[in-house]
């Protein structure tokens, strides 16, 4: 199916072959937030938009393992592919985000330019699974835009976009709220609101502590022991995952995962088409960097106001996809889950997820659970608030059996 309607953001460089590669700057650009800009920015709502990607479209069972090594999901569903035939599936399915890799919807690609994006976290409705063999397409449409003053940079603005993907029978595989923050490179590193975090230093007990959860991580994974609605109780915590210390190698191992490989002259031409969202790097001699190289470059997150490099945060809202999906089994199905990102999660930090059930009941009669989840680093700090909804099967013979969520609708507003 056809899966853009092609429609130029203000990011973009003036007519196709306009710019010159001497246009690419030394620097990431130093944008403003203008009433202009803004204005600019909402005239886009209701557009659809060019796809960044797509990246990973097919799904095979290496791009379903694959993806999963790139958040550490150890799950036999989602990633072994002897062990699908064996369950209601009759086949390995996807792990829940992995939608995601299709390119990171949701994200800073229209409006504003030289103002920095971040991530800010994306609100998923679940509908079917994705399988070996699936083609997955995306329909990304801004609908909304919005001005908050913060402590980080000052004016900032919300941008929301909705993305839509469909499988290859035009059927509705999931549907995502994207959340994004601008803020002005400047305004950030002035501020210097984190410029006192340090990176952390553990003790060897601490580092025990995190390997023993990571370790023990499989024991909690449900598997195909049916966990019943009935049995649930209000109030019940989830086993905590932990990822970390985060390392270089976690965060390069993600863009493996999603298919992201940008080299040479596919990153020049994008270069010059997109002048400010590149530059030309010191550090590599002059070569050309995404803006978004703060995620591997210290200096170049200093530049945006960040202690240190950090994450990617469709990682983190992985992770928190996945204390959920442990905890559900092979008969649940997630929902929803959202996942909204507060605070920075740098090099060295460690994200505990955590969950606990906060209210349990019946919709479309289909029984349900709302999972208060969060992400916790090792200062005690809440990096990640969040909600999940999972659908288990019931023991009351009066509910129907499922096997995807297709047959309930939360009544979710566009923007929430």
């Amino acid at each position: 199916m056809s899966t853009v309607i092609a429609n130029p953001s203000a990011t973009s460089a003036a007519p196709a072959g306009a710019a010159q590669p001497s246009d690419v700057g030394n620097k990431p650009a130093e944008g403003v937030i203008t009433d202009a800009a803004i204005a600019a920015a909402r005239d886009m709502i209701g557009l659809h938009l060019r796809p960044e990607g797509p990246y990973l479209q097919d799904a095979t069972t290496d791009t379903l393992r694959n993806w999963c090594n790139g958040i550490g999901d150890l799950n036999p569903l989602y990633r072994d592919i002897g062990y699908g035939p064996g369950t209601r599936y009759g086949t390995m399915v996807a792990h829940p985000m992995f939608p995601m890799a299709f390119g990171w919807l949701g994200r800073t690609r229209w409006g504003l330019p030289g103002v920095h994006g971040f991530y800010a976290g994306n609100d998923w409705e679940l509908f079917r699974h994705v399988r070996p063999g699936d083609r997955i397409s995306a329909i990304e449409r801004v609908v909304g835009v919005d001005v908050k003053e913060s402590q980080f940079s000052g004016r900032l603005v919300l941008q929301y976009v909705e993305a839509c993907y469909y499988n290859q029978r035009s059927e509705l595989v999931a549907r995502a709220l994207g959340t994004c923050t601008r803020h002005e490179r400047k305004a950030a590193r002035d501020t210097g609101k984190y410029k006192e975090i340090e990176q952390y230093q553990y003790s060897n007990e601490e580092h025990d502590r995190i390997d023993q959860i990571v370790l023990d991580e499989p024991k909690a994974i449900r598997g195909a022991n049916v966990r019943y609605w009935e049995e649930v109780q209000e109030g019940e915590e989830l086993p905590t995952i932990a990822r970390g210390p985060l390392s270089l190698m976690d965060t390069m191992g993600f863009l493996v995962g999603c298919g992201r490989g940008h080299t040479h002259g596919v990153v020049l031409q994008a270069a010059v088409k997109h002048p400010g969202h590149f530059f030309r790097n010191p550090e590599a001699g002059g070569g050309v960097e995404y803006t978004g190289i703060g995620h591997h470059r210290e200096s170049v997150a200093k530049e945006v106001g960040v202690p240190g490099t950090y994450d990617y945060g469709p990682q983190r809202s992985s992770w928190m996809c996945s204390m959920v999906t442990n905890w559900m089994g092979d008969a649940g199905v997630l929902k929803r889950v959202r996942t909204e990102m507060r605070r920075f999660n740098i090099v060295g930090d460690t994200t505990f997820c955590k969950g606990k059930v906060v209210r349990k009941y019946v919709k479309d009669n289909i029984g349900l659970v709302d999972i208060e989840i969060a992400a916790v680093n090792q200062r005690g700090e809440v990096t990640t608030p969040g909600i999940a909804t999972v659908a288990l099967p019931s023991r009351d013979v009066k509910r129907p059996a499922f096997i995807d969520g297709a047959s309930v609708d939360l009544e979710l507003p566009v923007v929430r």
